[in-house]
């Protein structure tokens, strides 16, 4: 028994010569994802199909691992499961089949697809129909039914051998990782980015994958997660680089220079300028985003412009035109929704009132203000991972912040202050009411030059609706030796 690889069908049709450099490419990544397997496994090349041979002792469990591999390798369009043994007859034919599938299309729908090549004295179309009444007479309640049936029974006569395919699987599909080059994909670890990126994958093209960091350590060990995901499913043939860029002190800059409403452009302009100087350096030619049109305000065909206008390097959008449901279904589909579900909500770290279409003449005036000695550090401070140790621990860093959720607590405490950081539009549509507790109104963007000055013999709590920005502030504090600065989450 052994395993046969039939190509996507769109490296068939290719040249002689780019076929053979993907089939030689495809063998190779083959090979490096099922090195895990041990030295019994070995891949050969073909014209029409590549073959793993597999030892004879192997366990059913390993069999199921092997094919779990080989139906995520990208260029793969079909895995089969052949046994194959020298052809005698229709008799033996019958013999060797109807044990495999007597009981799978017992009650179902069935059809015998006979493919045939060489000389014969009988047609593909002969052996079907014989194969066809056996597999009727010893299987109750099955019915032959040549289009979309329930299953497919598939038979192979090559020159004087015999193929019965036992099982069969459906491959990713798309072409050999690394023939297409390399992109660096913005991942945020939402529904979109991971579907993004899985997309370029499945296209041939070796996927980085670049973080900015808004939302503390369980945002980024989140988003790891899910970018190993991506890389051992779908992309272990190649090695790849997981860089983190802390994006705080970034949005605190934009908090405090940048017109509300033009933030979420302004933001992402940031991201794409940072991302494209990274990008250079490693030599990575393009970025990958996981926008789609409208689906939300930066992603409108105006605003979408204007971020590129930031970018040294061009910026793909494989989700460009896909419905949010569309994602979503892809998303479960190779793995990384559960992962988008449990993402920690990082967007209170943008516009409350967005503007969808930004002008140009605006944003360069706004970024006037803007000080990009908070971009340039932040890019320097980006953190390299390699793909393969993405799961270990990371290294605690970040300062231990008091977090208050019971209102008990807080009144019970009479040297407890909340501050309110959110801006006026938010506080006067969602005021804090808290009783017995003083709650004081400081933006976000004009607390880091008044802490100091505030009592020291106080502790402080900041509040915003989802806890990012206080978060974020509370470890700047912490930074200057302000260690009485914590955070109140409202339950």
């Amino acid at each position: 028994m052994y395993y046969l690889l039939k190509l996507f069908p769109e490296i068939t049709i290719k040249s002689r010569s780019v076929r053979r450099q993907m089939t030689r490419c495809l063998v190779g990544n083959i090979r490096n994802v099922l090195g895990p397997l041990g030295d019994g496994v070995h891949v050969q090349g073909g014209w029409d199909a590549l073959s793993v041979q597999v030892p004879v002792d192997a366990s059913p469990e390993w069999h199921r691992q092997l094919a779990r591999m080989l139906c995520h390798i990208p260029g793969i369009h079909e895995v089969q499961c052949v046994e194959e043994v020298p052809f005698i007859s229709f008799a033996d034919t019958t013999e060797r089949l109807l044990p495999v599938w007597r009981d799978a299309i017992a009650g179902r729908t069935f059809r015998i697809t006979v493919k045939r090549r060489g000389e014969h004295d009988f047609t593909s179309e002969d052996l079907e129909r014989h194969l066809g009444t056996e597999l009727l007479d010893a299987a109750p309640g099955s019915r032959v039914q040549l289009k979309a049936p329930d299953v497919d029974v598939r038979v192979d006569v090559v020159d004087n051998r015999l193929r019965l395919v036992r099982q069969s699987w459906p491959g990713l599909g798309g072409y050999p990782l690394g023939l297409q080059g390399q992109a660096l994909a913005l991942i945020s670890g939402g529904y979109d980015s991971p579907v993004a990126a899985w997309k370029m994958m499945r296209r041939g093209i070796k996927t980085h994958f670049l973080f900015f960091e808004l939302g503390g350590a369980g945002h980024e060990a989140a988003v790891r997660k899910v970018s190993a995901h991506l890389w051992e499913t779908y992309g272990r043939s190649h090695r790849v680089k997981f860089f983190a860029v802390p994006f705080e002190g970034v949005v605190a800059e934009l908090q405090r220079s940048i017109p509300d409403g033009l933030i979420g452009v302004v933001l992402k302009r940031m991201m794409v300028r940072a991302a494209s100087r990274i990008a250079s350096r490693t030599h990575i030619p393009m970025l990958v985003t996981g926008d789609a049109i409208a689906q939300v305000s930066s992603q409108s065909l105006t605003n979408l412009v204007l971020i590129d206008e930031a970018s040294d390097v061009p910026i793909l959008r494989p989700l460009i035109a896909e419905d949010k449901q569309t994602i979503i279904d892809t998303a479960r589909q190779i793995g990384t929704a559960p992962f988008a579900e449990g993402m920690p909500e990082v967007c209170g770290a943008v516009s409350q009132r967005p503007n969808t279409q930004a002008r140009h003449d605006k944003i360069v005036a706004a970024e006037r203000n803007f000080d990009f000695n908070v971009l340039d550090a932040a890019v320097e401070l980006a953190v390299l991972t390699r793909s393969d140790r993405l799961l270990e621990p990371l290294p605690c860093s970040e300062p231990q912040l008091e977090v208050v959720t019971d209102l008990l607590a807080i009144a019970n405490a009479s040297d407890i202050s909340v501050i309110d950081i959110r801006p006026l539009a938010e506080r006067e549509a969602a005021p804090l009411r808290l009783e017995q507790v003083e709650c004081l109104e400081i933006p976000f963007f004009e607390l880091q030059s008044r802490a100091e000055a505030l009592p020291n013999d106080r502790r402080y709590l900041l509040y915003c609706a989802q806890g990012v920005m206080s978060r974020m502030q509370a470890m700047h504090l912490h930074d200057r030796g302000l260690r009485h600065f914590g955070v109140y989450r409202a339950r």
